[in-house]
């Protein structure tokens, strides 16, 4: 299965580190204690606390699994110093529609966050504003139709 690079900042690839070793420790622990409590509780077949124990344990497994991946083929990156348009860059885009000005940060698909700004850049605004610089226009298509926008700021 070929994964898409993943682009992380060094603060997220900390905490995502973080939050690996907590899932393989403390967590993973937890895990066990649930499921061996659950198993003295009697008959496995109709134990509905045991099957709760075991999908708890394999949806933290999956993501030990994934965490492990993302760490092991991020590309950590960090947009200081250049005026292109990269991931760690903090844009400022006016919609040509009705000239309003939004600010986004574009970071990897792990990180994305719309709500708070932070767009992935797999994303159609991500892709098409990536290795732009200040002043270019972009544009792209998304599902109520074509968005323009032009590059105001890059930080």
């Amino acid at each position: 299965m070929h994964q898409e690079q993943e682009y992380l900042t060094k603060e997220k690839f900390k905490a995502l580190g973080k939050e690996l070793e907590h899932l393989k420790t403390v967590k993973r622990k937890e895990a066990a204690e649930a499921l061996e409590y659950a198993k003295s509780l009697g008959d496995l077949s109709e134990n509905q606390e045991y099957q709760e124990a075991r999908d708890s344990q394999a949806i933290l497994e999956d993501r030990i699994s994934r965490l492990e991946a993302i760490l092991k083929s991020a590309k950590i990156v960090s947009a200081q110093g250049t005026n292109l348009i990269a991931v760690g860059s903090v844009i400022t885009v006016e919609k040509d529609s009705d000239k309003s000005h939004k600010s986004y940060t574009i970071v990897g698909s792990e990180e994305a966050d719309a709500t708070n700004g932070k767009i992935s850049i797999n994303s159609p605004l991500g892709i098409a504003a990536v290795g732009k610089s200040k002043g270019d226009k972009f544009s792209f298509e998304t599902p109520s139709g074509m968005m323009s926008y032009k590059i105001i700021d890059i930080k």
